[in-house]
């Protein structure tokens, strides 16, 4: 599966592009809450793919996987139906295990939510390990700062 083609990686920023479709809304047409966190997977998932890492060959090829460990969101503003969402990635830390990223979404110029996630690299025991060589060197790249507002 290709990645979307409006995707882009600028820099260090992954930019994904997200439409807000019916389901995703509560009764008056506003993004429910949880569904941000489902914005967000997708984004972080698509930045692998845009760096030729897919999770079900990592899995097969070194057996190791990705999980959350830690997730705080605080929202500005309320997405709408129809919107058209950007979710902007940034890597902001990498240690033996864990990344930590700073997920945004914009509409239309507009600040709407700010995530930072930690993700941690474990075994297809569960165990945390360390990110496999290859895929460290390819997320290096994008290890930065928090992206500007």
């Amino acid at each position: 599966m290709s990645p979307p083609p409006d995707q882009a990686l600028d820099g260090r920023v992954h930019r994904f592009p997200v439409r807000v479709y019916y389901e995703d809304t509560d009764a008056g047409g506003v993004v429910y809450h949880a569904n941000y966190l489902k914005f967000i997977e997708r984004a972080r998932t698509e930045m692998m793919r845009s760096l030729g890492v897919e999770h079900t060959a990592l899995d097969a090829a070194a057996g190791v996987r990705f999980a959350v460990r830690r997730l705080e969101i605080g929202f500005a503003r309320p997405a709408r139906l129809d919107d058209r969402l950007e979710i902007r990635t940034v890597i902001t830390k990498m240690t033996g295990a864990i990344l930590t990223l700073v997920q945004e979404v914009w509409t239309h110029g507009d600040h709407l939510a700010r995530a930072e996630v930690q993700v941690f690299c474990l075994n297809r025991a569960g165990r945390p390990v360390r990110l496999p060589p290859s895929l460290r060197d390819r997320l290096i790249a994008l290890a930065g700062p928090a992206p500007a507002r």
